[in-house]
Order: C-alpha cells, then structure tokens, then sequence
C-alpha cells in the first residue's frame, strides 16, 4: 500500500505541478532548512528545487512573504504546515516526493481567506487545492519520518530527481520577448559563447575578419571588372557577377561583425538586476536584425545563383540556347533568385529566430535552435546543391559529347576543351567549401545536446540550478570546427575570381587607368558556344551547307563574313574604295578577279564593286547588271544573316520566303558574271 502510495504521489506531481521544461536532469542533494518560516519543523531538511520551480531557498524565500502577515497572525493552525511542504517540502529518502493532501490544502485556505483578501493577496493557481491528492493526514507523514535502512546519522544523501534544465537567474529575460534557450522560455544563453574560453573567442574574432577581408576584396574586385566591360559578361556567365555580388555583401556583414565584437551580437549585463549578458535573440534589436537580414538573405541568394548558373550552363550545352534566348528568361532567373531568399527571411523574423553569434559578431540563424538549422540551413542549402550538381553533370555530358562525336576544328576543340575544365575548377572550387559548410551543419546538430548537457554539468554549482544525472557521455566542441565553418562560408565566394582572373582582365584594368577602352569582343566562353560547328552542326540536316559566322562579334551576335567585309569597307578612305571600284571596272578583272573568296575557300559571284558601290539617288537597280545584282545577292546574304541571329525559329521562317525571292529572280549571278566577261572579251 505504502508502495502506490508513494506512486500515485509522483504521478500527481508530474501532472499537478507546472514544470517547466522536460528531459534527464539533475541529481539533487538534501539540504538543510534556511527558510525562517519553516524552521523548528518536524523535519530539517529540504531539496531544491522545489514544487513551485524555485531554484534555491531564497528565491522561495521572496515567494513566500505575502504569506507573513498569515503565519505571524495564525490565522489557521495549517497554514505554516501547508506552506511549508510546498516551498521547503521534505527531503525523502530514495527521492520520494510528497504532496500535502487536499483536506490540508482547503482547511488553511478557508480559515485564512478573509485575512488574505484584507491584506489584497490572493491564493495562487499553481496551490490551488484540486491539484493535490485526496487524503487527510498531516504533513509530514510517518512514513516520511523513517529513518534510513544503514542507521547512520550522516549528511542527508543525494535525492535524484527528474526535472530538466532550469533556467538560472542570470540568464533570465523579461516575458513576451520571445526568448528560448534550450527548451525553457524566457531564457537566453550566455554571453559570450558558452563553449569556448575568452583567448579561443578573440583569435576566432580576428580569424574571422582576416578572411573576411580577403573575401570582401576578391569579390569587390569581380564586381568592379564587372562594371568596367559590362558587355564582356553575358549569359551564361552573367550569374557569376551577381553570385559575387551576393558574397560580397555577406563577407561585408562578417566584416561588421568584426568590428563591433559583440555590442550587438550580446545583450549588456545588469548587475543590480542579477543579469548577466544573454545573446540577442529575436528582432527587437533593429541592428542584429539588420545584419541577419542581410547576411541571411545574400547567403541564400548567392546559392540560388550558382543553381541558375548550372541552369544557363545547361541550356547552353544541352538545347543549344543561345546567349540572347537566355538572357529573355532574365527576369525569372532574379525573381527566383531574390524572391526566394527574400521569402525565407520573413518566415525567420515572423518566427523570431534571429540568434546573435557572439563569436562572430553578426546575428543570424540556427545558431542555437535546431529546428531552424535543419530547415532554414540544411534543407535549402542541400537541395542547392542536389539539384546544381546535377544540372552541370548534364551540361558537361553534353559538351563532352559534342567534343568526342562532332569534328570540330582544333582550334574550337581547344577552346571547347578548355571551358570545360574552367567550368569543372569554378564548380569544384564552389562545391568543396560548400559541402564543408554543411558537414560542418550537420555535425553539429548531431552533437549540440551533448555539449549542452557538458555545459550544464560544469556550471550548474555555479548557477544554482539541477545539475545532470546519469550524463553517459560528455564532450565540448572543438574550436577549429568553428573555424573552418566560419572559413568555408566566407571563402566559397572566392571562386568567382577564378573565372575572370585572366590576361585579358589585366589589359581592362590597364586600360581603364591608362584612360583607354578597347571594342567589344565575345567572350571567349560565349564564343566557343556560337560556332557554327558547335550549335548549327548538331541541328542541321546531313545535306545542308553550313554558314560560317564571323568571330568579330559583339554583344548583338554573330554576323555573316560578307557583312562583316561590308562593315569593314565602309570603314576605309574614300580614295581607297573608289580604287577598288575602279578596278573592278576595268577590262582587266577576270572571271576570277570578279569572284569572291569565302572563309570556306569556295568562291562567290559577288565582287567588291557590288559592295561598295552606291547606287544614285533617284536611279533605279538594274537586275541587267551582273555587279549590281551581286549587290543585291550580297545585301540579302547578309540579312539572312541578321535574321538568323535573332531567333532560330523565326529565322528558318524568314530564310525560306528570302531562299524563294532569289531562286525567282532570273538568271543566276556567277552564269551572268561569266558570259559577260567572255563578251567583252
């Protein structure tokens, strides 16, 4: 009977008291009784904490004094009785917890209601009678009394209870701030981090800010020969500039960081208020939540671009899009790559969990909340990398094909070659730091609630609060853990040097502080995939000749090398062409003086004279004229041209009705050309 008596007892205890936090803590000692009011008891020793989650003895000293005037006037002869075994219960042996019964409870509360409600003090919820067992026995019981089984008159042992981690009175925060730590709400952790010794956090502090130093300036520097030749930069690389830009600005944040230590990451001390400094958390500090927004919402972003650049990657190797159709998808590529990163850090300042570093000096997320490191952490950064990898895994199959199936010249073999590899060092040179962050992630959720509980065992004495029982293992981080997680996250956004670190990077910059801008010329990656043997030679029927493309482009594409020689000849002295005419005219050009002779080697009815000769204002075209019409062919070859570069859809359109305005045009030029010739011969 004893034996379900003792119980039901700690079945009403879990469920009549409120406890505040749960888990396998604390192993607590018996106490002897400070507590003026229930001293001269039948009993003189207690446990802490107690029922009502007070820590030590003299915090429930301060919850017992409206009940003074009660006790001092004796209002009821189990008033002091009750009191007592709920603020300074017995200390049992084996860890029994008793509860006073509830005839004890109501009996204090009716014969001392009226003086109560005299002096304004109302009957607390948490002793509110329903809660306790339905006897009638005094307090303590007998049973409690016993002596214990070796009859030794010793120091009280240790009563192990099951109570979880309390909050201590340092790390405590005013309500409806939305403070947690560890489970228990209004509570903060310490400041600064509660892992690590004061000279590991000052050499993290200037480690962090070297490499954010490093970071900032190669970042700044892509920026920078970003916006010297804009034009130099289109898609598919065009994400790297933005990519560096968003590494800019969270190196920039790690940088602040540094230079305000933790007069932000850190709420101040209070010490006439029993404060120590507590981590910033939520969004009532403007200037933590400032640096988490910023530096939240360029990490997430910076990741999204590096999947749209695997995006433009594989359009560009796989459906052969060219740099103008990519670049008509520009505005999904931002709306995903801001919008998505933008979403996220509301939910996180909705949810208040901003988290201060004071390691660090910044403000940011999962820091100590694990919920929010695996789902705004883990879960995004992951799925970036699953769904990257494989795109640029199909985009270099590709190209990779295209190399070993299609002849290519060896020059485009060369070029081809060689943007593979710089494709393959920048993704590894991303992928590496990046998969280090998330190791990194991973290992240390898996390990946080042993460091806690480490941390709890060596400093609950200090604290006053229930230390650890039955702790199986006991571990704290490592520093370097740290340290590379900290390195990786700022030097992943270093590779983006790497893809414009080049000769001609430096001819930019020499130009641009000589005060000289050279012509615009492609890309060297961008042009590799407009040859004509790369992009038209997978598309093209087997009995379709292929239109060469000049390499002399600009920004608007490629254009055919008649209007290429065209644009060119404008250019020269007007001496120099009328020259040239006049030696087209002359007797002396032959049937090979008249023809002109292709990149490819064949040679074309279209002589120099029908370029550059113009026609009289007022006069019109005669088709009779085998030079004129060499013009014409010229001027339509070359608008062929044009439309081709415009869409590859619309051009075959357009490419058909032209082929059957020239095939309806009598004669044929070259056949023209030649009777002509051997007329006048």
């Amino acid at each position: 009977m004893d034996l379900l008596w003792v119980l039901y007892s700690m079945l009403t205890v879990c469920t009549a008291i409120n406890l505040e936090a749960p888990g396998s803590y604390s192993m607590f000692t018996c106490e002897p009784i400070t507590l003026r009011m229930c001293q001269g008891l039948s009993y003189n020793t207690t446990f802490m904490p107690n029922l009502l989650n007070h820590y030590d003895q003299q915090t429930a000293a301060l919850a017992m004094e409206p009940f003074h005037p009660m006790v001092n006037l004796e209002c009821s002869t189990e008033i002091r009785p009750f009191l007592c075994a709920l603020y300074a219960p017995v200390c049992t042996e084996y860890g029994r917890v008793t509860l006073p019964c509830r005839h004890l409870c109501q009996r204090a509360k009716s014969d001392c209601y009226k003086l109560m409600d005299m002096f304004g003090v109302s009957w607390p919820d948490e002793m509110e009678c329903s809660r306790f067992p339905e006897c009638d026995e005094s307090y303590p019981r007998a049973i409690d009394l016993l002596p214990r089984s070796d009859g030794t008159e010793e120091s009280p042992s240790p009563v192990q209870r099951d109570y979880g981690f309390w909050c201590p009175r340092e790390l405590k925060i005013e309500p409806d701030m939305g403070y947690s730590f560890m489970g228990v709400r209004d509570c903060s952790p310490p400041c600064p981090n509660m892992y690590f010794r004061k000279d590991e956090l000052i050499f993290a502090r200037y480690f962090i800010g070297v490499i954010s130093i490093v970071c900032l300036s190669a970042t700044l520097f892509t920026f920078l020969t970003f916006l010297i030749d804009v034009g130099r930069f289109r898609y598919p690389e065009r994400p790297i500039i933005f990519y560096a830009v968003c590494y800019m600005m969270v190196s920039l944040v790690f940088f602040l960081g540094f230079l305000l230590e933790d007069r932000v990451s850190c709420n101040s001390a209070s010490p006439g208020r029993f404060r120590a400094s507590t981590v910033t958390q939520g969004s009532h500090n403007k200037a933590c939540t400032l640096l988490f927004m910023t530096l939240y919402f360029f990490t997430m972003a910076g990741s999204v671009w590096w999947v749209i650049l695997t995006i433009t990657w594989f359009l560009a190797a796989v459906p052969k899009w060219g740099s103008e159709a990519i670049e008509k998808k520009a505005l999904l590529f931002h709306a995903v790559a801001w919008g998505v990163p933008g979403a996220l850090t509301i939910t996180l300042m909705a949810m208040n969990k901003i988290e201060g570093d004071s390691m660090s000096g910044v403000c940011f997320v999962g820091l100590y909340d694990l919920m929010a490191l695996r789902w705004f952490l883990l879960v995004p950064l992951a799925l970036d990398v699953v769904v990257g990898v494989v795109l640029l895994l199909a985009g270099v199959a590709a190209l990779n094909r295209v190399r070993m199936e299609i002849p290519l010249e060896k020059e485009n073999q060369d070029k081809l070659v060689k943007f593979m590899i710089r494709i393959a060092v920048f993704s590894v040179l991303y992928l590496v730091p990046l998969l280090t962050v998330i190791g990194c992630y991973l290992y240390e959720q898996s390990h946080r609630s042993v460091w806690e509980t480490t941390w709890v065992q060596e400093r609950c004495r200090e604290y006053h609060i229930p230390c650890p029982f039955q702790v199986e293992q006991t571990s704290r981080p490592d520093i370097a853990l740290f340290l590379i997680k900290y390195l990786m996250m700022l030097v992943v956004g270093i590779p983006s040097v790497f893809w414009v670190g080049s000769k001609k990077t430096c001819f930019e910059w020499a130009s641009f502080f000589n005060g000289h801008r050279k012509k615009e010329a492609v890309h060297e990656s961008r042009q590799v995939l407009q040859e004509p043997d790369f992009t038209q030679l997978l598309l093209r029927d087997a009995n379709t000749p292929v239109v060469r493309k000049s390499r002399g482009t600009s920004t608007q594409g490629t254009s055919t090398h008649a209007s290429s020689t065209h644009l060119a000849m404008l250019d020269e002295p007007p001496s120099a062409s009328t020259s040239r005419a006049s030696s087209v005219r002359s007797k002396s050009s032959s049937f090979h003086g008249s023809l002109h002779r292709s990149r490819d080697g064949r040679y074309t009815a279209c002589s120099y004279r029908g370029v550059e000769e113009r026609v009289p204002q007022g006069s019109t075209l005669r088709l009779n004229d085998p030079l004129q019409h060499c013009a014409l062919n010229q001027s339509r070859h070359g608008s062929l041209q044009r439309l081709e570069s415009q869409s590859r859809h619309s051009s075959v359109r357009d490419l058909s009705i032209t082929a059957q305005a020239i095939q309806s045009s009598p004669g044929n030029g070259i056949h023209r050309v030649v009777e002509q010739d051997a007329t006048k011969a």
